[in-house]
């Protein structure tokens, strides 16, 4: 068995010895690589409207509701450093407080606990902070505004990044409606944008920089593992220990001086080996049924570190075919529970006795967590 590099030492798993290019993400690579110009237009610019309950305009209405703020003031998967998550300014009113009476000073335990307390106040449902490695910052970004190509740098000293996960509904995302499912996700990417804005506006009032963050600027699954959050799965999300994979993820890039907290493994990576749940599900067959490689499949693949890589392309080509996001892995995993003391029992033998993984994965699916729950329960009928 080979050492672990400097890079894992530091922060507890395999880091990739480069960084990756914004442009070769999926969903900006679709903008500029002409062989999903079909795809894309289907995704974005072609109503999938179909005669079945939870697929009609009422239902497409509620999820591209549910995106708006996102969509017209995040704008966090479009480009970096704009609307909600520009990486400087205060509102005036706030100005005064922020010129008088110096910066806040604490040791760095005291401010991690500080802000910890304020992005719960505002909205996360969980919080970590971690030191930043280089190569999870993009090395270039692909700006979809001004169709951009440029490189790209953190502010010098902002080398913290406090991390925060936003819950997605769980009843929502078992939906029989992949339309509905997508409501679940756009209202938890909204609630990123604010969330983002919020805890940077607390931190540059104490007398610090702070640059917010949602999927842009750098790669938010690594962050979070450094942060203590949770581990990478065979389906390429972060599964945390209180919310599974059911969350979306938030940060703050920050000068100001805090405590780090450290990855926190807590037997995922041994579940998914014998899992493979997500696996059998997924409708664009995107998800490995193999062993962990250090290669992924295709340019949107952050190759180097040994990990289950998806294959974007045949997840994105999927999402054009149904002209809507699909939440399908997230719904099926065992992981994906609200808490309980059954479920904080299973929680506590894959940690602690992972030799009943196999078992457990049998008891997922006889009790019924793999079914879809109907349309009516969203709208109240029924």
């Amino acid at each position: 068995m080979s050492r672990p590099s400097k890079q894992e030492e530091m922060v507890g798993f395999p880091v990739p010895d480069y960084r990756f290019d914004q442009k070769n993400e999926m969903f900006k690579r679709a903008f500029w690589d002409e062989q999903f110009e079909t795809q894309r237009t289907r995704f974005y610019n072609e109503v999938g409207f179909q005669d079945k309950p939870g697929w009609g305009k009422v239902d497409f209405s509620i999820r591209n509701a549910a995106w708006n703020v996102e969509w017209s003031f995040g704008m966090g998967n479009s480009r970096s450093n704009s609307g909600l998550y520009a990486w400087e300014g205060i509102h005036p009113k706030a100005e005064r407080f922020v010129r008088t009476g110096g910066r806040v000073e604490g040791t760095p335990s005291e401010m991690s606990n500080v802000v910890k307390k304020a992005a719960l106040r505002l909205g996360a449902d969980l919080v970590g902070i971690c030191r930043v490695h280089p190569n999870w910052v993009y090395s270039h970004e692909y700006n979809l505004i001004t169709q951009e190509h440029y490189p790209l740098e953190l502010p010098k000293g902002c080398d913290n990044a406090v991390v925060m996960a936003i819950e997605m509904d769980y009843h929502t995302l078992r939906s029989s409606s992949m339309v509905l499912q997508g409501f679940a996700t756009g209202h938890a990417y909204s609630k990123m944008a604010f969330l983002a804005n919020m805890v940077a506006a607390f931190i540059r009032g104490l007398g610090y920089r702070a640059v917010p963050c949602g999927n842009d600027t750098a790669l938010s699954i690594p962050l979070a593992m450094a942060a203590g959050l949770g581990e990478w799965s065979r389906m390429g999300l972060l599964v945390t220990k209180k919310l599974g994979p059911r969350v979306r993820l938030c940060k703050v890039f920050t000068d100001l001086p805090l405590a780090h907290d450290h990855f926190e493994p807590f037997g995922v990576v041994e579940f998914c080996k014998t899992c493979k749940t997500c696996a059998s599900n997924c409708p664009s067959q995107a998800i490995s049924h193999g062993e962990m490689t250090t290669e992924g499949p295709n340019i949107s693949s952050h190759s180097g570190a040994l990990k289950w890589y998806i294959n974007a392309e045949k997840c994105y080509t999927y999402w054009g075919t149904r002209r809507t996001d699909c939440t399908q892995c997230i719904r099926v995993c065992p992981f994906n529970k609200m808490p309980g003391k059954i479920h904080d029992l299973s929680r506590f033998l894959i940690k602690r006795a992972p030799l009943f993984n196999r078992l457990l994965v049998k008891l997922d699916e006889v009790l019924g967590y793999q079914k879809t729950l109907p349309v009516s329960r969203f709208w109240g009928k029924g």
